[in-house]
């Protein structure tokens, strides 16, 4: 590997220029080359964040012997394909979440993966943001005991077109998959797979969510009350309960730059974490030494917690009664 890790981007669209604006902050990376399949897309991207090449073919990126990892920023339908081309070209893997639609994808990408002993990440770039680290860190020093239950939200009013990714089930439309898969995670994180599984949802069009609401149990008893939705603009906010206190991830909580921990029922203390660029930096640099660590995976994000939030937005869907089509 050279002294600078040479970064592609395949899908180039709102996320991957975010990303991308993010890639220019690393010292340790470069934005090699760019693909679309509309070529002048492709070219206005590559001029925009000064990529070294552009390309109108996905393929024709994978193989591009100067590139060193991938990150796939298309609709969640193309992850599992567009995956596993690259990890066929022997090419490490970030993929935007959710990294496949059924935890069967996500289980093949593992497993191709791990026989190239190539590197995979999910892209959940909020486990990597310091308001996270430092949520982590309170939970382990156990300073409001021990949780007795959250609550997370993540709303937005969007176009209700049903030919607009948000609302296409072909391209695995639904706030589920798009934003609920936050405070799932979150919930993952903090609480573990839970034990049972209570949803109620709203479909909008044929078998794609615009609101769901989700009741996780666990076997301590702890409980996780979490929402999405596509119908309104929410708090997006995050709180968690404990016996001596609780901590509150400010909006929004998935990349939130301010967090208040109360004990006694007061306000004890604010930590206010901001994160540099767009938030997407820290993702960037866990990939960049994992790579120049040959890694195969993070140690802070797991194959094994994508497989399980993979099972667990499944399970979800099956209660909910989204899972009729995999594209869901």
């Amino acid at each position: 590997m050279n002294s600078k890790i040479n970064w592609g981007i395949i899908g180039l669209g709102k996320i991957a220029r975010l990303f991308a604006s993010d890639l220019q902050l690393s010292e340790n990376a470069i934005l090699h080359s760019v693909a679309s399949r509309d070529i002048e897309k492709a070219a206005q991207f590559s001029m925009d964040y000064q990529a070294v090449k552009h390309y109108g073919n996905y393929e024709e990126l994978a193989r591009d012997p100067d590139i060193d990892i991938v990150y796939i920023a298309t609709p969640h339908v193309f992850h599992y394909e567009q995956t596993m081309m690259c990890l066929k070209y022997g090419k490490p893997v970030l993929c935007e979440k959710p990294m496949g639609i059924s935890s069967g994808e996500v289980k093949r990408m593992i497993g191709e993966a791990n026989y190239g002993k190539s590197f995979l990440m999910e892209a959940l770039w909020t486990r990597f943001i310091p308001a996270t680290e430092k949520l982590i860190e309170l939970l382990k020093n156990k300073v409001i005991g021990d949780i007795i239950f959250m609550r997370a939200d993540f709303g937005f009013r969007a176009d209700p077109n049903p030919g607009g990714r948000l609302f296409n089930k072909k391209l695995g439309g639904g706030a589920l998959l798009d934003i609920g898969i936050y405070p799932v995670y979150l919930s993952l994180l903090a609480l573990g797979f839970p034990s049972d599984i209570k949803t109620m949802a709203r479909v909008s069009s044929p078998e794609v969510d615009s609101y769901i609401s989700m009741l996780f149990d666990y076997e301590n008893s702890a409980k996780a009350i979490l929402e999405s939705t596509f119908e309104a603009d929410t708090p997006t906010e995050a709180y968690i309960y404990g016996t001596n206190g609780v901590i509150k991830l400010h909006s929004r909580f998935h990349h939130s730059e301010k967090i208040s921990l109360y004990q006694n029922g007061e306000l004890k203390e604010v930590f206010d974490i901001k994160h540099q660029g767009e938030g997407y930096i820290y993702e960037i640099e866990e990939v960049n030494q994992c790579l120049i660590n040959q890694q195969t995976e993070s140690s802070k994000l797991p194959h094994s917690l994508s497989l399980n939030l993979a099972m667990l937005l499944e399970q979800v869907k099956d209660k909910a009664g989204l899972s009729s089509s995999k594209n869901i």
